[in-house]
């Protein structure tokens, strides 16, 4: 199938955008492959202390046979549930590296949080700057520089853009990332978002409430919606990265174990064969656009128009939200996964899961088959589904759909575009995912009703002062004011208010993230308040138009008296550079140097 005019347009132009930075990578990554190996090109203490620590026989494979040394970086923690299964996999990669001659050793490890356990809560103001720490800890684990080959293990929200950021900047690395699969289904995730929007009328008390969290986070392994966490595991697929089929496999069985021993085997697979494929030119345009394609299909996490874009950054690649938007305008959805649907990601991956989604995207002409990848049979390994054969793992085709109300045909899809919409207006520009929201609630017209944090908008809901139709702004959540929290807390109070009848929207500078549900969300809008953005100005009372219809953001103020309009600032309480504490000051730094959330809300530039 011919590639679609609009993809191969829109990647023609990243790509065009990018020549001077992508250019510029790549020669350093050239510079940074044709060293000698680092056994050879570092001084003798240098390699005693790397090897002082591993068995005697592999040291010998080290310095006397040259043998291809794995770095592993590891996010292993035991809050993760999605990481804990990560505990054991280095033991298992090193024994596998051993029987083929090779080496392998844990390079570091990168810290890990879990935002389910900080919402709401201050931790969660250090989630998205936790990103490019963990980028930090990747560089510095890989900063050792003895190593031919990369493994990140890793999984949930920040992580694995870290991770993947992190490794960019060791591009010259063949790299290949390793998942550890989701629990198995608990209660269902529709039950779970029942059991909070009673509890937000008060009509379940907290046992209830704990009692219905519990049967749904219950085991080893990632969160079963499709949220931030899974939506990775599908763009790592997309783009090449992972062992085919890897991502939604649950974890503590054989066939996961044989997979991840197979993460060895690839990896090393492209250093013994001296097939030039390290991770830095697999992550060229194309990939980063079948990343966006399959992201858009699949109604993904909104988080990454954000990471994508500090993901593409990293690789001397630039993209913008005006490309998510013109994609969304092609790429039909095919899959309907809580919270855009009724399923988890066990059902997804019953019913066809990533294999699926790459097959039809590629036959339809949506996403680039002449891309590199970690294999050397190229994408099309993407669309087959692991399965053990005795001892042995073999992949096999997918075969239709098993269940149309979860995952469809690109000739029949759910809708004939994605699933996300760019706004722009005179409150600036923003992004609504508009694949779980009725169609009778794209288009919000009504009062603005103004909240400087998230904290005020649930007093004022347990006060009973918001039973109409409004718009809720919720300001001061953007990367330079507090690090950007995800604002998860405010979907059931608003889910209850939409369910009364009344027309609400949620316009935010903060995010919403993979769990955006069913009530329509400007998010992420750009420039932030902190920053001078035009939600500085919003008073209660403005009549604000949100239409996902036709893209617009508006305050309907009279043009004259919206430019005169003072500038409120930010409230001093909330400020973190005050001295509040639990962790907060120290992120002060990343806060000040933020760009804003379309340029990746990236703090090292």
């Amino acid at each position: 199938m011919a590639l679609h005019p609009a993809i191969s347009h829109i990647t023609a132009r990243i790509a065009e955008r990018s020549r001077p930075t992508r250019g510029a990578y790549l020669q350093q990554l050239q510079v940074a492959a044709r060293r000698d190996p680092g056994v050879d090109r570092m001084g003798c203490a240098n390699v005693a202390h790397a090897v002082a620590g591993i068995p005697l026989d592999d040291r010998f494979k080290v310095i006397t046979h040259k043998a291809p040394n794995i770095g592993i970086v590891n996010a292993y923690n035991d809050m993760l549930s999605a990481h804990v299964p990560l505990q054991g996999y280095p033991a298992l990669i090193k024994d596998e590296a051993r029987k083929l001659g090779a080496t392998a050793q844990v390079a570091g490890g990168v810290p890990a949080m879990c935002d389910g356990v900080t919402q709401g809560t201050p931790g969660m103001e250090l989630s998205l700057f936790s990103r490019d720490v963990i980028a930090m800890a990747t560089a510095v684990a890989l900063s050792h520089d003895m190593f031919d080959a990369a493994l990140m293990l890793g999984v949930c929200d920040k992580i694995v853009p870290g991770l993947l950021i992190g490794a960019l900047h060791f591009g010259h690395l063949p790299t290949v990332f390793v998942p550890a699969g989701p629990m198995t289904t608990g209660l269902p995730n529709k039950e779970k978002a029942r059991v909070r929007e009673q509890a937000a009328q008060g009509l379940v008390g907290r046992e209830g409430l704990l009692d219905a969290e519990l049967k749904s986070y219950h085991s080893p392994g990632t969160c079963t919606f499709y949220g931030t966490a899974n939506s990775n595991q599908l763009l790592l697929e997309a783009m090449g990265l992972h062992v085919p089929g890897t991502a939604f496999v649950n974890p503590g069985n054989e066939l996961r174990e044989q997979l991840t021993r197979e993460a060895a085997r690839t990896v090393l697979g492209i250093t013994k064969s001296k097939r030039f494929a390290p991770i830095g030119q697999i992550v060229d345009e194309r990939a980063i656009v079948n990343a966006m394609v399959a992201l858009l299909a699949t109604g993904g996490s909104t988080n990454h128009l954000i990471h994508w874009v500090a993901v593409a950054h990293s690789a001397g690649i630039v993209i913008d939200w005006n490309d998510f938007s013109d994609l969304s305008d092609v790429v039909p959805t095919l899959a309907h996964v809580y919270p855009n649907g009724s399923a988890d990601v066990n059902q997804f991956q019953a019913a066809g899961g990533p294999g699926l989604i790459i097959r039809e995207l590629l036959d339809a002409g949506l996403m680039h088959e002449d891309v590199l990848t970690v294999r050397e049979g190229g994408i099309r390994e993407y669309t087959r589904e692991p399965a053990l054969a005795g001892a042995s793992l073999a992949w096999h085709e997918i075969g239709a759909s098993k269940d149309e109300s979860i995952v469809r045909s690109a000739g029949k899809p759910f809708s004939p575009s994605g699933g996300l919409k760019l706004l722009q207006g005179n409150l600036g520009r923003s992004v609504i995912k508009v694949s779980a929201v009725p169609d009778d609630r794209h288009v919000i017209e009504a009062p603005a009703r103004v909240f400087d944090s998230q904290e005020a908008l649930h007093a004022a809901f347990n006060a009973k002062e918001l039973d109409r139709d409004m718009v809720c702004v919720v300001r001061w959540q953007g990367p330079q004011a507090n690090g950007m929290p995800e604002l998860h807390k405010l979907t059931p109070p608003l889910a209850v208010l939409q369910g009364k009848g009344f027309r609400v929207a949620l316009v935010t500078d903060g995010r919403m993230s993979g769990a955006s549900g069913k009530v329509p969300a400007a998010i992420h809008v750009s420039p932030e308040a902190a920053a001078g953005g035009p939600l500085a100005k919003v008073r209660d009372g403005d009549m604000i138009r949100l239409d996902a219809v036709t893209g617009e953001l508006q305050v309907l103020v009279p043009e004259a008296e919206w430019v005169a309009r003072q500038v409120d600032t930010m409230p001093p309480a909330l400020r973190r550079d005050n001295g509040i504490g639990l962790g907060r000051e120290l992120f002060t730094g990343m806060r000040r140097h933020a760009l804003t959330a379309e340029e990746g809300a990236l703090s090292w530039m």
